[in-house]
């Protein structure tokens, strides 16, 4: 695995788990199961505006995450 691709997928991982711990902390009880979707559906929101940011930051640059390196063409 490309360890580019390994630290994106940690950062949206620990993103995701930073952005569940905030909104069950903001969220006034007693939870329902309706809200526990809501914090989800806020998680997976905010975590994919990462990786869309990530992305489109990295994108026409050498520091590409999802594409490998093209080997230079030798000429023998």
């Amino acid at each position: 695995m490309n360890q580019r691709f390994a630290i994106a997928a940690g950062g949206i991982t620990v993103v995701f788990l930073v952005t569940i711990a905030i909104a069950l902390q903001l969220m006034p009880g007693p939870l329902k199961s309706t809200d526990y979707l809501v914090v989800g559906a806020i998680a997976t929101f905010v975590s994919m505006l990462v990786l869309f940011v990530i992305l489109t930051q990295t994108v026409g640059t050498k520091k590409q995450i999802f594409t490998k390196e093209k080997p230079s063409k030798d000429e023998d």
